[in-house]
């Protein structure tokens, strides 16, 4: 659990994410709260609800991003769900439990690495012997000795065989202790080798439940237990590549699967963020009919999981009155009072995220640790390609991506995407062939790149 105080949570947030400073206050409250119930008496943790917050703003303003940032700030359980791929019993879609089911995959997969993590040397020595195992595999007497043999007069180990083994067992010590010698040494991690590993991908049956139809798979191995053997695969891999498969599997052995389960349900128990987007989609029009007749029930098959309640899960069951939802949706034709009120009184706190502008379109491009034009130059570096941006290139660009948002549907920062894929095209396309190339992205390349397409408002919705 995050033990960052608010004002160090927003500053993390703000390496990544410009503007918003009222969401993301919220959010940096709303986990420094679970924080301190950690460490309240039992009687009273048990009692203290967590906020539930409403985002409310257009597409593209940094919803998504503040809610995940967050979570792996507190290094919490996280999903990100669509409320849209909801429906209430009776029509196509998914059951709204799934979602807290995802929460705890998830959960167990973050305790799984950690675990796995700190099993990493044993399990990397448990590897060495495996592989010294394949190749220089230990004798095997070729008849094996039965008792009942004895009995009836059959095959007795005599001792020409024992003194075989005698002495070939000093030779084959010495070949082991070269191998591991040379294992260590990394002399043979381009070699082939073949090696037998479990087969992770287990047999499924496929079956529709009876009220949502919603299709899941029953995975066999869970249904009859240790009753059917673990499928193995023989694969020819180099010695490096066996390392890493061989790890999963020694580590896999190391770790108590009961205490990951038990850790992974009470992480997202008490931890878990569930991020309910589209929110607003879900909003029923007033006297509609078809999809709309679903909306309200949506909302009420939602209601239960945020207010508290026990989901059944392969692992147990799981409750849900302690997870933080963080819901988000533009409300463009509609209003957060339009939800049904059992759901708004789910979401006390609601904050609103304001549109982009052409300052924050500037700062987006060059400011957040993961800045788009960091990220390009990034990528053609690999290429031995020197990319600059000149100053009057970063106002054009953010002066142009506006320009699109108002002249056609305003996405939000998604619209530096497609304007700086629209620029760097060609020398993207061209890098491969001029490595050792510099090129200096300026106002005048933009424009004109950018300026035939951006005064012609037809092509600009279908290219930008």
């Amino acid at each position: 659990m995050s033990v960052l105080t608010p004002r160090e949570i927003v500053a993390e947030l703000d390496k990544y994410i410009i503007g918003q400073d009222e969401a993301k206050r919220a959010v940096a409250i709303a986990l420094r709260n679970r924080y301190r119930r950690h460490h309240l008496p039992e009687d009273l943790r048990q009692e203290l609800l967590p906020k539930n917050i409403l985002m409310i703003g257009p597409t593209g303003v940094g919803k998504t991003e503040i809610a995940r940032r967050l979570a792996r700030l507190a290094e919490a359980p996280f999903v990100k769900v669509e409320a849209t791929k909801f429906t209430e019993v009776g029509y196509v879609g998914r059951d709204v439990e799934s979602m807290v089911r995802d929460l705890v995959e998830t959960s167990i997969r973050m305790v799984k690495a950690v675990r796995m993590s700190e099993v990493e040397a044993p399990a990397a020595r448990g590897v060495e012997d495996r592989l010294v195992d394949i190749l220089v595999p230990l004798p095997r007497r070729e008849h094996a000795f039965n008792p009942l043999e004895m009995l009836f007069g059959g095959h007795r180990p005599d001792q020409d065989e024992k003194a075989i083994q005698a002495s070939d067992i000093e030779r084959i010590r010495q070949e082991r202790a070269d191998v591991r010698k040379r294992l260590k040494a990394g002399e043979l991690e381009d070699s082939l080798v073949e090696i037998e590993i479990e087969d992770n991908a287990p047999p499924m049956l496929e079956v529709f439940s009876g009220s949502g139809m919603e299709e899941m798979g029953i995975n066999l191995q869970d249904m009859f237990g240790g009753m059917l053997p673990k499928r193995k695969k023989k694969r020819k891999v180099t010695i490096r590549e066996a390392r890493r498969l061989l790890q999963q599997e020694e580590a896999q052995k190391l770790i108590n699967m009961d205490e990951v389960q038990a850790e992974a349900i009470s992480r997202a128990e008490n931890d878990g963020i569930i991020f309910l987007d589209e929110i607003d989609k879900v909003v029923a029009k007033e006297g509609g009919y078809g999809p709309d007749v679903s909306r309200e029930g949506v909302q009420r098959d939602i209601l239960p999981i945020v207010e508290g309640s026990t989901v059944m899960t392969k692992y147990g069951p799981v409750k849900t009155e302690h997870m933080l939802f963080i819901a988000a949706g533009a409300f463009h034709n509609s209003k957060p009072s339009d939800l049904i009120p059992e759901l708004q009184g789910r979401f006390p706190i609601r904050v609103e995220l304001a549109s982009l502008t052409e300052s924050d379109f500037r700062r987006i491009l060059t400011e957040p640790e993961n800045a788009l034009v960091k990220q390009y130059i990034a990528l053609l570096e690999t290429e031995n390609i020197s990319l600059t941006f000149t100053e009057d290139a970063i106002d054009e660009l953010a002066a142009l991506a506006v320009l699109v948002n108002e002249t056609t549907e305003n996405i939000g920062a998604r619209r530096l995407h497609t304007v700086l894929e629209r620029v760097l095209e060609e020398i993207s396309f061209e890098a491969p062939e001029k490595p050792g190339a510099s090129f200096v992205i300026d106002q005048e390349y933009v424009n004109e790149r950018l300026s035939d397409i951006v005064e012609d408002r037809d092509l600009s919705r279908f290219i930008l």
